[in-house]
């Protein structure tokens, strides 16, 4: 198999451009309760820098949970939590690069002009005007999604808006945080066409976080983009033999392509399922579709959007649910699905214990024929790599990781308390 040609270097120019003072606002904002239902959980909860912005765990523990990342736990009494999130908590890095055009799992937002706002999502055209990025209608999201940051029915009455319909809750939460005298100034300072706290709207809440995240989480300084440059001896010898794998024999590449390492399609890899899956409306299964519970085209059966990988080494556990908790698993699983899917067990998972749950956490595994739909839909075929290969390989994955990750612009603030 011929190799597959090395990416460009990424640079500044590859990512949009953030106002200072918006970003300053969305870092306040990305660590405070006041955007979640039950004001309880933060975006941080889900998405944490000790844990290379994700939570440690295979499958979240959103709304009514306790804790921060693999310490964690599912709560207790009447606010514990009623469902697992269904899908793994990605890493937030580079998300502010201009070339994504697609967000989520299942690819459930992307630009487009369908619905006169700019963007293809769950929330159609209620979706508000004015978000400056993809990045921006993204972190609307999890704000109204019932169990990561929504809370219950009955709880709150930002989730009684959502089951109205989904953008008559983003009024109730800007209203919050305009009437907050922690961010009323803030607003008016960062947004030129803000001239009092009361015409602050879900927008600029919005396209603020996206600022932060945008500035706080961009990583272009991994030993590979130190080689991309031209300096030669950025990489060891393990890291670039593992490269020239990576780009020849082993075939990631075909995939993971381009400057951001990720070819924004979807693929089947036939990971192991769990939890209690994204279903779809009247689906009776506990089960994961991917891709067609987006487009309902069953050609898109369970293939999931190929994952950038700067800082891949931080953000485990990987695969959309988190299947596997080590690069080195996640990387046999491509190589050979079906011995991988044999071996694996269920202790793999990183799972906070949560009994009331528990009966249907792997209760896929015993449906023959769902398992067998899943077991067919790959689009990977097997590699032959020796063990000192993959650990070449793994040694590359480990020189994607940026230089400055513990030195961000912003940091976790001094208060904040998980």
């Amino acid at each position: 198999m011929a190799a597959e040609p090395l990416p460009r270097a990424l640079s500044e120019a590859d990512f949009i451009a953030s106002d200072p003072a918006q970003a300053a606002l969305g870092h306040q904002l990305f660590y405070d309760p006041i955007l979640s239902g039950n004001r309880n959980i933060t975006c941080a909860h889900c998405h944490h820098p000790d844990f290379g912005t994700s939570d440690g765990l295979s499958l979240g523990i959103g709304e009514g949970g306790v804790g921060l990342g693999t310490e964690r736990h599912a709560g207790r009494g009447d606010s514990r939590i009623k469902k697992r999130i269904p899908r793994n908590a990605p890493g937030l890095w580079n998300l502010g690069a201009r070339e994504l055009h697609t967000f989520f799992h299942d690819g459930r937002l992307s630009k487009s002009d369908q619905f006169g706002n700019g963007f293809d999502s769950p929330a159609e055209e209620w979706l508000p005007q004015g978000l400056n990025s993809l990045l921006a209608a993204q972190a609307l999201f999890p704000l109204v999604a019932q169990f990561e940051m929504a809370g219950n029915p009955g709880e709150n009455s930002v989730i009684g808006a959502v089951h109205d319909r989904i953008d008559a809750a983003w009024p109730i939460l800007a209203k919050r945080v305009r009437g907050d005298p922690t961010y009323q100034d803030a607003f008016v300072t960062a947004f030129d066409h803000i001239d009092r706290p009361e015409q602050v709207t879900i927008v600029e809440i919005a396209n603020a976080l996206a600022a932060f995240m945008a500035v706080e989480w961009r990583s272009i300084d991994s030993p590979f983009d130190a080689y991309l440059r031209g300096e030669t001896s950025a990489l060891t010898r393990t890291q670039k033999r593992g490269m020239d794998l990576f780009y020849g024999k082993a075939s990631c590449a075909t995939c993971h392509s381009g400057p951001l390492l990720s070819d924004q399609k979807f693929h089947a890899l036939g990971l192991p399922p769990f939890g209690p899956g994204r279903t779809r409306r009247f689906d009776p299964y506990a089960r994961d579709v991917g891709r067609m519970g987006e487009s309902d085209q069953l050609d898109d059966a369970y293939r999931f959007r190929t994952p950038m990988l700067r800082n891949v080494a931080l953000t485990g556990p990987y695969g959309h649910n988190g299947a596997f908790p080590t690069l080195e698993g996640i990387i046999r699983h491509h190589l050979d699905p079906d011995r991988s899917l044999h071996l694996w067990t269920p202790e793999t998972a990183q799972l906070p214990e949560a009994p009331w749950l528990a009966a249907g956490d792997f209760v896929i595994w015993q449906d023959r024929h769902e398992m067998q739909r899943q077991q067919r839909a790959r689009d990977i075929e097997s590699v032959a790599l020796s063990d000192a290969e993959i650990g070449d390989l793994v040694g590359f994955l480990h020189a994607l990781t940026g230089r400055a990750v513990d030195r961000t612009p912003f940091g976790v603030p001094a208060g904040f308390a998980p």
